[in-house]
């Protein structure tokens, strides 16, 4: 087993709500028992990871011996892949507020970038790490970091959704829901808006479908511009849909159409978007019929998709080909999608084929084969 850096899949981990509660006492010893369960190491194997002994591991995990001083624990983190701020270690430049926020700034555009390109993974190894260096400084009374924070949790929280299986999704909804706490603390309509905007997918991914409409529900009203509104909009008719709530998808997919005319084209709102999730509403709900006639007309997906909405459509196409008894048209769009889902990671897409593909065998076997490739990388 390599040092964490040279692992994609090591780093989610430590956002899981068993880590983060260790993470918040800042115990080494349950930090590093945890360390290695996640990755099966014996003692012996952390210790020269670390450069100690295993005596001195084993003293250090029962209590019998601390480590203090800031040389050490900068040591220790930089080994296990933590940032510093995990020990209350802060470095030269949090003494200027400007640069903090500057750099924070840098670092969600940056991820929002991976994560829109396909590279979520990456994205969660730059937010976390963030996330951490903030609520240190929050910890010490510095409230002006808070905004930050909150769009900072929100964004680990999508990110997670992106690269998490179905099983796990509620990690990202958590994180989601810790950005809600501060965008309502701070009473900023627009962040709270995003906040609620992003939380509800994330619950409705997570399967918690009433809660997902009422947080999308909200952020609608709070949206001040199309743009706002299109946002919520399209989310909430996805929600609707996947519920089987007819009349609130109904509406919703309407209002959507009238703001393709007055909102700007996005990666998560265009008219290649909102076919997709009005495809996979009727599919969900059974309107069969309806679903077959829209397929007949869909438009190109244009540069602002994101490859992760390409994979979500070829999906969402299959399905409408398998209810219309299409197999071979339905088998063509599902291997695209595969191929898509691993390339950028996405397993609860893979999952979503799995599902779908119960009548083209072949697809099933080969969708089964890329989720335990996937889960092998998350696991790792």
């Amino acid at each position: 087993m390599g040092r964490p850096n040279a692992h994609g899949g090591i780093r989610w981990h430590w956002t899981t709500p068993r880590a983060q509660d260790i993470l918040r006492r800042r115990s080494l010893p349950e930090i590093l028992v945890f360390y290695r369960q996640l990755n099966q190491l014996p003692q012996e194997e952390l210790g020269a990871l670390l450069g100690y002994s295993t005596s001195y591991i084993s003293r250090v995990e029962t209590g019998s011996r601390t480590i203090t001083g800031i040389g050490a624990l900068r040591h220790i983190a930089e080994c296990l892949g933590l940032p510093p701020h995990v020990f209350g270690i802060t470095d030269e430049a949090d003494g200027d507020h400007r640069a903090v926020i500057q750099f924070g700034e840098s670092v969600l555009r940056l991820a929002d970038i991976a994560r829109q390109a396909g590279h979520a993974a990456a994205a969660v190894d730059e937010l976390w790490p963030l996330i951490a260096r903030l609520e240190a400084r929050a910890a010490d009374g510095h409230t002006d970091v808070l905004r930050l924070l909150a769009r900072a949790r929100v964004g680990l929280g999508v990110t997670l959704g992106h690269v998490l299986p179905e099983e796990r999704l509620a990690t990202a909804a958590l994180w989601t829901g810790k950005g809600v706490a501060i965008a309502r603390r701070l009473d900023e309509r627009p962040l709270h808006a995003h906040a609620l905007r992003h939380h509800g997918n994330e619950l409705r991914k997570a399967g918690l479908h009433h809660a997902a409409l009422e947080r999308l529900g909200r952020a609608r009203d709070l949206s001040r511009t199309p743009d706002e509104r299109a946002a919520a909009v399209i989310l909430l008719a996805r929600a609707a849909g996947t519920a089987g709530a007819a009349k609130a998808f109904d509406e919703a997919v309407a209002e959507g159409r009238i703001l393709l005319d007055t909102a700007g084209v996005t990666p998560l709102f265009s008219e290649f978007t909102l076919h997709e999730v009005e495809l996979r509403g009727l599919a969900a709900m059974g309107r069969t019929q309806q679903a077959v006639d829209l397929l007949e007309r869909s438009p190109a997906p244009g540069l602002q998709a994101s490859p992760q909405w390409r994979v979500i459509s070829a999906i969402t196409a299959g399905e409408v080909l398998v209810r219309r008894g299409d197999r071979g048209a339905a088998g063509e769009q599902m291997r695209s999608a595969l191929r898509g889902a691993e390339l950028h990671r996405l397993p609860h897409q893979v999952q979503r084929v799995i599902r779908a593909s119960g009548s083209l065998p072949d697809v099933r076997e080969q969708a089964q084969h890329t989720l335990a490739r996937l889960r092998a990388d998350i696991a790792a």
